[in-house]
């Protein structure tokens, strides 16, 4: 019974490293240019949009995202009837490109033989007295290196938002965040994308910088 609770309490303790080793990280390269002036806190900000723009809910979803931050860098919604003093212009976009990747592997050549079982090798119970190559004295079993083709679909994520003035347009930060991965969906990926378009906020002018976020499942 001792021994059976201390296999429990290993599981236990072992189960927040098996998590930890299980989440994703999303990669994301940021450039951003920037006028940003001082004296920027308390202006106001309103979105840009082209036609139709404004009642598209994916795309409202994710100027509130890049409305919280905005908000946390001192910025304002616009009062009841004024002019919003800056405009702020939200693109985004996701692409996929197929990908063929031919890798070396071990095998092991007798595996999947109607004999492969408890009687002989396996790698979970094996012969007694026999190591993870051998099967017993007259069934060597040696891993073989075979080609193995992987195909699987690689995805560009882009985020880009541009703060300008409203009469004038002069530009005061244009932010392009750039992901590859394998995860497609784009709703899930976009806190991560804003998040990173405005970390270290304004950042150095021009150059580009890696951003590594680990994803909340």
């Amino acid at each position: 019974m001792r021994c059976r609770k201390g296999f429990f309490l290993g599981l236990l303790m072992a189960l927040p490293l098996l998590v930890a080793g299980c989440a994703s990280t999303i990669r994301s390269e940021v450039t951003a240019f920037n006028q940003w002036p001082a004296d920027a806190a308390g202006r106001s900000f309103a979105f840009a949009h082209r036609d139709g723009d404004a009642q598209n809910l994916e795309r409202q979803t994710y100027e509130n995202l890049v409305r919280a931050q905005l908000l946390r860098l001192g910025l304002r919604d616009p009062a009841d009837g004024e002019a919003a003093q800056l405009s702020v212009r939200v693109e985004y976009g996701i692409s996929g490109r197929d990908v063929r990747v031919v890798e070396t592997v071990l095998v092991d050549p007798w595996y999947g033989t109607p004999w492969y079982g408890p009687g002989f090798y396996n790698p979970y119970w094996g012969m007694t007295g026999y190591g993870p190559y051998l099967r017993g004295p007259m069934w060597p079993s040696m891993p073989v290196a075979r080609e193995q083709e992987r195909r699987f679909t690689v995805f560009r994520r882009e985020l880009k938002v541009k703060i300008s003035e409203a009469a004038g347009d002069k530009p005061w930060y244009d932010v392009t965040v750039r992901s590859d991965g394998e995860q497609g969906n784009l709703a899930e990926l976009m806190p991560y994308l804003v998040e990173a378009a405005f970390r270290d906020f304004p950042g150095q002018n021009g150059v580009p910088r890696v951003i590594e976020m680990k994803m909340k499942r």
